[in-house]
């Protein structure tokens, strides 16, 4: 097991993998052959970035049989999914803040996030472990009200795409398997959502060979899993949100309303 990280140190951004409380630093290219450089930061002093600048983020929606049953609407015969805008990405500790025009509800959904590693198109699923780099933490925050604003068009993409709404990280973790693991949301200290991964109706091999065979995967690019039970509003002027997977870490951010 891996965990990639990115920096930024003295005004300067690199990377490289975490040992204990300290980074081993890497040059090159995270995704080719990344080779330490000899040098070691210690993690407090540096600020940690979100760990890839994706191309593009793949939200899924309607992927937990829990969630479904609850909903009482169908499972998904193929993965239901938009895209996050590019900007909407946001590091670890990062400040959140409510669009100042906006006055409706936003929600949190905390989820497993997947790591493209490889240029990826139309793989299968056996072929998918061999495309994916690791796995992190992210927040698929929405402004829910928007959502169904207007009754003509789910406006979906303008819900999810505001700057900073989708905070991933801290690392990206290799040579873990998915379907062992269990997302959990804490609201300012109170947990809110807990539910496996192994509950998904897609599993992560299956997601990213059927949405490989629609559009080309890029290493860096960030598919969201989706989110279960358990979503809800953050209400308070300054609210602490926390996505912790074990064996992943603890994404943790402030969102402001």
């Amino acid at each position: 097991m891996t965990q990639w990280v990115r920096f930024r140190h003295q005004d300067q951004t690199g990377f490289g993998t975490l040992s204990g409380q300290n980074i081993i630093v890497h040059h090159g290219d995270m995704f080719d052959s990344p080779r330490a450089n000899g040098k070691t930061l210690v993690l407090s002093d540096v600020e940690l970035l979100a760990p890839t600048t994706p191309s593009k983020i793949v939200a899924l929606w309607n992927n937990f049989h829990a969630l479904a049953a609850k909903l009482n609407v169908a499972e998904p015969a193929e993965p239901l999914y938009l895209l996050k805008a590019p900007t909407t990405a946001t590091s670890p500790s990062a400040v959140v803040q409510k669009p100042a025009w906006y006055d409706g509800k936003v929600v949190y959904e905390g989820e497993l996030a997947i790591v493209i590693g490889k240029t990826c198109r139309a793989v299968s699923v056996a072929q998918a472990d061999d495309f994916i780099l690791g796995y992190t933490c992210i927040n698929d925050i929405t402004a829910a009200d928007i959502l169904n604003k207007d009754p003509t068009f789910p406006q979906w993409a303008r819900a999810k795409g505001f700057d900073d709404f989708c905070p991933f990280g801290p690392a990206i973790v290799t040579d873990i398997d998915p379907a062992t693991l269990t997302v959990r949301t804490i609201l300012n200290g109170a947990e809110r959502q807990s539910y496996r991964i192994s509950d998904m109706i897609f599993s992560a091999q299956e997601l990213v060979s059927k949405i490989s065979h629609d559009m080309t995967l890029l290493p860096g690019d960030i598919i969201a899993c989706g989110t279960s039970l358990g979503v809800g509003v953050m209400k308070e002027p300054v609210n602490k949100i926390t996505i912790a997977i074990d064996g992943i870490g603890e994404l943790t951010n402030e969102f402001r309303n």
